[in-house]
Formats: C-alpha cells, structure tokens, sequence
C-alpha cells in the first residue's frame, strides 16, 4: 500500500510544477488537463487506501526520510493513512479533481490560466501533506504550505483594484468602512495571510510546549505520554493549538478574513474556502483529540466559541448580497457547527460534518461561478433572478445543494447536521442547543433566499443588458458527482462510524429514542419552515426586506457584520499603524540607526586620522616604531612599580 500513499501525496505535486514550467506563458489546455488527469490518479489512490484501511483496520504509515536530527530531536518526513487522515484524503482529492475540471472553463478566457493550476495543485499538495503527516512539525509544514498558496489563489487577480459591487455597507458616519466596503485581490490575500500568520503564532507555542515536555512531537508518541504532564501544561498546550485552528478555520476573531478572501477566483473559494483549507483547523482539534479529552473545559470553550460563530455568521448571511459572502458566511456559520461537536467530544460527527459539508458546499460554489460568468462576473443577487430557465442544470445543482444544507430529509446535511444537535443535547448543554437550532432555521432562510433571487422572480440582470447562458457541459459534469455525494453521503453514516471509532472517541450520550425522534421533527420543522418563508415571502413580495427596516439599526448592525471591520480598522489596525511610525521616527531612526551611524562615524573618523600614518615615507614609520616603543616600555615600568 506505500506505493499508493506515494501516489496519492505526490501526483498533485508534479501536475503543479509542470504547470509552473508554462505558467508565463499564454493559456496552454494542457496544462488543465494534465493536473486535473493527476490530481484523479491522487483520488483513485485515495479510494484504493480508504478501501484497505476499511476492510483491513490497518494502518499504512512510512518514514520516508530523515529531516531534523539533533541531539535527541528526530523529526522525520513520515506518513501515516489510518481511519482519520484517509477520510480527509478522499475529501481532499475528490472535491480537488471536481474543482481541477470546472477550472478548465471557469478560467478558459484568463491570461494566466497556467499559473493558476500551478498553484491550484500546489495547494492541494500541501494539503496531503497536512493531513496525511505523522508528526505536528510535518502537518505545520502543510499548514503553512496551504497558507502561501491561498494567498497567491486569492490575490491571483492582483491587477484588479476594486472588485466589490454590492450594497451590503451603509454608507453613514456610524457606519462607513474604509478600506473593508471595497477591496481588492491583493488587499484580501494580505489580510488572509497575515491574520493567518498572527494565529499561526500560537500553534507554534503550542507545538514547542508539546516538545518541551515530552521531547517528541510524532503523534503516536505525544498521545501516548501526554496525560503524564500536569493539567495546566495540558490546558496551555490545547489552547495554543486552538488559536492556531482558530485562524485556519477563521472562527472569532480572526473571522473577517474569509469573507473578504472571496476576492480570488470561484473555483479557489470552493476548494480552500469551503471544503479543505478552512476544515485544517478542525482536522488539528479531531487529530489531537488525545490532548482535548484530557481537557474537557478547553473543549468546552471551544464548543461556546463554534456555537457563537455559527449563529454570528448564519445572522450576517440573511442580509448580505454578494453572492459569493452570503456561501462564505455560511461555510463560518457550519464551521461553527463542527466546532461544538468536537469541543464537545465528539470528534468523529465533526469528522463526518466535514466530509458531507465539503460536498454540499463546494458544488454551491462552483454554482456560484457558472451564476457569475453568466452574468458578467455580477456578484450582487439582487441584480440577477429568473435564471432557472437560462441556466437549468446549474439552477437544479444548487437547488439541491442548498436543500442538503439546509439539513432536509434525506440528504446529506440532515444526517451529520442533526447528530451535531444530538451531541449538544445529550451533553445537557441546552442553550448551545438552542443556539444551533435557530441557526439551522436561519441557514434555511438564508439558503432559499438566495436560490429564490438568484433562479427565480423577474429577470433583473435584463436592465444591465446581461445575456445569461449555461456553461460548457463538461463544467456541469465535474459537479454533478458532488451533487449526487451532497445527496446520499449520509447514507454511509453507518460504515463512516465503523471504521472511524477504530482511532476516535465512541460517542457517549444518552438520549432516549422518543427524546431523539422529537429533537429531529422540531429540528426539520425550522428548517422546513426557514424554507417555506423564504419561499413564500419571495413569491408575495419579490423581496425580503423594506427600505424601512433597512434604516434599522438591526438590519446596519448585520449588513456591515457587526461593525467587526470597524472595530479592526480603528481599533487594531489604527493605532498599531500609528504605533508603528512612532516607533519608526522616533525609535528607528533616532536611537537605533542614530548608534549604528555613530559607531560608523567613529570608525570612519578614526580611519581618516590614522591614514597619514601609512604614508610610505620610512623616516616617518621609524619615528612611528620609536614612540611606540617608548609607550610600550613607559607602560611596563609603570606596571612594574605599581605592583
């Protein structure tokens, strides 16, 4: 089986840097071909691995080289596919292969159509290589690798300067957003990357306490040993690694990045921002469950946090307009959700929310994409409607998908939606219940609202003269397999706990069947009913807020996202620019470079009176040898006597 785990880790790997090899030169089909063809071997290789580690329970895990080996510190390249890591694999390259071949045609028209799958496939290398590491330095290596390369994904469009058409911002004294009502490509992949950077600080403490305590960070060691240390060592060493999957996973308040990282390409959004890179944070808080379970009260922190920001992120999504922030809003809002199922132990229903989420929502997407090439790259939803019958095979996708989020009977969300609902039930925690609850009936709402104005009423893209068509059939035909996965990837709940409970945590709650099958009907009763709403409010009024509930200080509280962006701005970003100029004028350049130029001065000035000395006249350096031995001499009496 190494073969395959070679295959699976290093197929992306060759299609990026054979598209790097072109990626300066105009669009070459090959290029999109051969790493969507490469990236398909990795997926075939992933399912051939999935296949033994079911059947088989076992566990294929190589050390491929030695990397860092001082002293006692043995830091290999090793990888391991267990129960855990190949869930993620298959997600990884599935969604991947899917997201390759609508790129084909999402980017058929970019200049730099080669570039963009150098790094397409250089992200989901180091993806694999997060997932599948054996070790904390492998995976951060991983970690930061899918960090440089959404930051290249995000700021592709570099020369675009301003890219935002929606009117989600309120232009007020209370309410203005500068420079965040309007950014550009370069703007959002800075932000993304430095906020990114800041959480990635604590991991970084956390994963140096890890060795400093136990002189390894291999996984099956630290595991092992971890319950050795004192509890607050433990405590530090969990929260430090959550702030680290805080950024990744853009849970508050290091949220606002992701949104606004729907600057980059539709494709990246789907694959970075819905279905891998933001689930990396969940994946560290599932693989580091031994560390977690030890900690109960992190755990638990960390569920009131996700509860916090799925409820936050679902509330900001009823009321924004670009197409694109409504999906990411929405990709926070079920981030929230796997959060508290993993805060709360139950690590393999957040596992499983993970890989039923990534289908659903990475097809929503890509649907997203073909909406917005249609229409001439128009983002705002209230510019679009009555685009079912221009667009049916993207209008059904959708509309599919966005009924598998919504968490309806029988597809996909229903399943791993409700069990994270069972989980906070049965740990007796009722207000993150309740709050996952509402949320479910607010994702709903939020889901047909834009189905409804983007598919259905008057035909609004007209006044813009937009000519919408349905994209190329192969497009449609890469996303059909996450539709039909979004449908039935419920149904394999019950191999899904079978094979995942061989490393992970079974689950321990206790809710009578009478007790469950009420939480169900309750649960996809708001749900049906956010729909139903959503649905009927549209048809009766074609619209869902007035222009006087607008000037509410509710609707401008969610429109500018809780005046977050305000609060970064003026609050952090503000003072530490005007911090950072003090310190410049009056530190930098008074103190610091003023004894670095001083001690040049002096060895400058010291050198220019001591050059007559070489002057080459032999009269002038025997009268130089005599005084100098005349010193040394007066010195060595001097000496002499004074002892």
């Amino acid at each position: 089986m190494e073969k395959y785990l070679y295959i699976a880790l290093f197929a992306p790997l060759l299609g990026s840097l054979i598209a790097a090899c072109f990626s300066n030169r105009p669009k070459m089909l090959f290029t999109g071909i051969i790493t969507s063809a490469l990236l398909a071997v990795s997926m075939i290789a992933s399912l051939i691995l999935l296949q033994y580690v079911y059947s088989t329970e076992a566990i294929v895990h190589v050390r491929m080289l030695d990397w860092i080996q001082i002293g006692k510190l043995d830091i290999p390249f090793g990888f391991v596919v267990d129960q855990v890591s190949v869930v993620m694999m298959v997600v990884v390259t599935i969604v991947s292969t899917m997201v390759h071949i609508h790129s084909i045609g999402y980017m058929d028209h970019d200049k730099s159509f080669n570039r963009f799958f150098a790094w397409l496939s250089a992200f989901v290398f180091s993806m694999m290589i997060l997932v599948m590491s054996d070790n904390f330095a492998g995976l951060f290596i991983g970690w930061e690798g899918v960090g440089l390369c959404s930051w290249g994904l995000i700021g592709f469009w570099y020369h675009v300067a301003d890219r935002e058409k929606s009117d989600d911002i309120y232009k007020s004294p209370f309410s203005t957003l500068s420079p965040f009502s309007s950014i550009s490509p370069s703007f959002a992949a800075n932000e993304a990357f430095i906020t990114n950077r800041i959480a990635d600080l604590g991991m970084l403490v956390g994963l140096f306490l890890i060795y400093w305590n136990l002189g390894s960070l291999q996984y099956d060691e630290v595991f092992a040993n971890i319950r050795s240390l004192d509890t607050s060592i433990i405590v530090a060493i969990g929260i430090f690694l959550f702030i680290g999957a805080m950024g990744k996973s853009a849970q508050f308040p290091f949220n606002q990045w992701l949104a606004n990282a729907m600057e980059g390409p539709t494709p990246v959004s789907a694959l970075i921002h819905a279905a891998t890179m933001v689930t990396a944070g969940v994946y560290l808080v599932i693989r580091a469950n031994e560390i977690f379970v030890v900690v109960p009260e992190v755990g638990y922190f960390i569920a009131c946090l996700g509860a916090l920001v799925a409820i936050g992120a679902a509330s900001m999504a009823l009321v924004a307009t670009n197409i694109k922030k409504i999906i990411a809003f929405s990709t926070l809002s079920q981030l929230g959700y796997m959060f508290v199922a993993a805060g709360l132990g139950a690590y393999w229903v957040a596992l499983f929310h993970l890989a039923t989420h990534a289908f659903f929502k990475s097809v929503l997407f890509l649907g997203a994409g073909n909406v917005m090439h249609a229409l001439n790259d128009e983002i705002n939803i209230k510019n679009m409607g009555g685009l079912h019958k221009h667009m049916k095979g993207t209008s059904i996708i959708m509309t599919v998908a966005s009924v598998a989020l919504a968490g309806i009977f029988p597809l996909s969300g229903f399943f791993s939606k409700d069990l994270i609902l069972e989980v906070a039930f049965g740990h007796h925690s009722y207000i993150l219940w309740a709050i996952l609850w509402v949320t479910a009936g607010l994702t709903a709402f939020y889901s047909f609202r834009l189905v409804m104005y983007v598919f259905h009423g008057e035909e609004n893209f007209k006044k813009f003269n937009y000519h919408p068509h349905e994209t190329y059939p192969f497009v449609i035909a890469a996303m059909t397999p996450l539709a039909i996965l979004a449908v039935i990837a419920g149904f394999f709940k019950g191999p899904f706990i079978e094979m995942v409970t061989k490393v992970l945590p079974e689950l321990e709650i206790h809710v009578s069947n009478a007790t469950l099958w009420i939480l169900i009907v309750i649960t996809l009763g708001i749900a049906l009913g956010g729909i139903a709403f959503a649905v009927i409010k549209f048809r009766k009024d074609g619209t869902y807020f007035s222009e006087k509930f607008k000037n509410r200080l509710c609707y401008k509280v969610l429109a500018n996202q809780y005046f977050m962006p305000h609060f970064i701005e003026n609050v952090i970003n503000k003072p530490y620019l005007a911090l950072s100029k003090f310190s410049w004028k009056n530190i930098d350049l008074k103190i610091v470079d003023a004894i670095v130029d001083g001690i040049a001065k002096v060895i400058y000035k010291s050198g220019e009176a001591s050059r007559p000395i070489q002057s080459g006249n032999l009269s002038t350096s025997l009268r130089l040898m005599v005084v100098g031995i005349t010193v040394l001499l007066v010195l060595s009496v001097a000496l002499g006597i004074a002892k």
